[in-house]
C-alpha cells in the first residue's frame, strides 16, 4: 500500500492510522516521487520507525542530521524525532516504512528497563541499520518478513510479528550504544516543536518572523539559528514552503482557482505564489491542478 499523503496534525504528528487495537503496528511500501509533494515532509510520530530501503537511495533528514540510505540499509528512527526525506539522484526510491507503537515491542513487565530509557536518551534520534554489521542484517531481515507476513495474512501472522519485534528491539539494543540525557536537547526539539506548531496554526495569516521567535521564546536571531541549524532552511523560506504543501490539497479541487488558493494559503500575492510554487514543485500551479483533470 503506498501513502501518497499521511496526515499530520498541526505540531507535524503523523495520524498514520494503525492496522488493528490488536496489532499496533503500520507497515507500508513507500515510493518518495509518488508522494503528493514529490518528497517526504518534515514529520515526527510517538512511534518508532523502521526502514528498509528497497530501490534506490534517498537522503533522511532526522532533527539536524542528514543521512544517504542505499538500497538494502535502512533506519531506526526514535519517538518523537523530527525527519523528513527526500530521493537521491532520482533513483526512483521505495522503501518499506514499519511504524510501531513502543509499548508493542515488549511485554509491559520488560518495558520501563528495556524501552523507556531508548525513547529519553537524547544521543539516539536515529541508528543507521546496515547488512554488514550482524544486528543491523537480523533487524532488516525482520522487517521484510513482518512486511511479507502482512501481505499473506496467514494463520497466527500477529502472534509472528510479535515474535520478530522482540527480536528486532533485541538486536537494537545489544549493538553496544552508550545511552546519554542531555536536557538541553530535549528543551531545544521542544521548542522547535513550539515554533512550528504556530506556524502551522497561523499560516493562512500574514507571519512576521517576530511572531516565529516569540512562539519558541527566542530573540530574532537565535530563531534563525535554531531553523537553519535544526532544518537548513530560515524561518519564513519553512513557513512559504509549507504553504505550498497546503496548496497541493486545495488545488485538487475542481472548484478551486489559484488565486483563490494563493490567498486561502497565506500569499498576498498571486504572481509570488506561482514562483515560489514553481521553484517548490518544478511546475506551476495552472500545470499541476491541469495534470490532475
Amino acid at each position: 500500500m503506498q501513502i501518497k499523503n499521511f496526515i499530520i496534525d498541526k505540531t507535524l504528528k503523523e495520524l498514520t492510522q494503525h492496522r488493528t487495537v490488536v496489532l499496533p503496528i503500520a507497515c507500508y511500501e513507500t515510493i518518495i516521487n509518488q508522494n503528493i509533494n514529490g518528497y517526504i515532509p518534515l514529520h515526527w510520530h510517538d512511534e518508532f520507525q523502521f526502514v528498509l530501503v528497497m530501490k534506490g537511495e534517498a537522503i533522511f533528514q532526522m532533527n539536524e542530521e542528514k543521512l544517504t540510505v542505499q538500497e538494502g540499509e535502512g533506519l531506526f528512527i526514535n519517538s518523537g524525532c523530527l525527519h523528513m526525506a527526500r530521493d537521491k539522484n532520482q533513483s526512483g526510491c521505495t522503501y518499506i516504512c514499519l511504524n510501531v507503537a513502543p509499548r508493542f515491542v515488549l511485554s509491559q513487565e520488560l518495558y520501563t528497563t528495556f524501552v523507556t530509557p531508548y525513547i529519553q536518551a537524547t544521543n539516539i534520534p536515529f541508528l543507521h541499520l546496515q547488512p554488514s554489521e550482524l544486528w543491523g542484517a537480523n533487524i532488516l531481515a525482520s522487517i521484510l518478513k513482518i512486511n511479507q507476513l502482512i501481505k499473506q495474512h496467514s494463520p497466527y501472522y500477529e502472534i509472528e510479528i510479535s515474535v520478530l519485534l522482540s527480536l528486532i528491539w533485541k538486536n537494537l539494543i545489544m549493538n553496544g550504544i552508550d545511552l546519554e540525557y542531555e536536557q538541553a536537547m530535549l528543551f531545544k526539539s521542544d521548542r522547535m516543536k513550539q515554533m512550528l506548531n504556530w506556524i502551522h496554526l497561523h499560516y493562512a495569516e500574514k507571519i512576521l518572523l517576530d511572531d516565529i521567535a516569540r512562539a519558541g521564546h527566542l530573540s530574532r536571531s537565535e530563531c534563525c539559528r535554531y531553523f537553519k541549524r535544526m532544518l537548513k532552511i530560515t524561518p519564513l523560506n519553512y513557513v512559504n514552503d509549507y504553504r505550498i504543501q497546503k496548496s497541493l490539497i486545495l488545488l485538487q479541487q475542481p472548484e478551486s482557482t489559484v488565486t483563490n488558493v494563493a490567498y486561502q494559503v497565506g500569499f498576498n500575492s498571486t504572481s509570488y505564489f506561482i514562483d515560489r510554487f514553481r521553484k517548490s514543485m518544478n511546475t506551476t500551479p495552472f500545470a499541476y491542478k491541469k495534470a490532475l483533470l
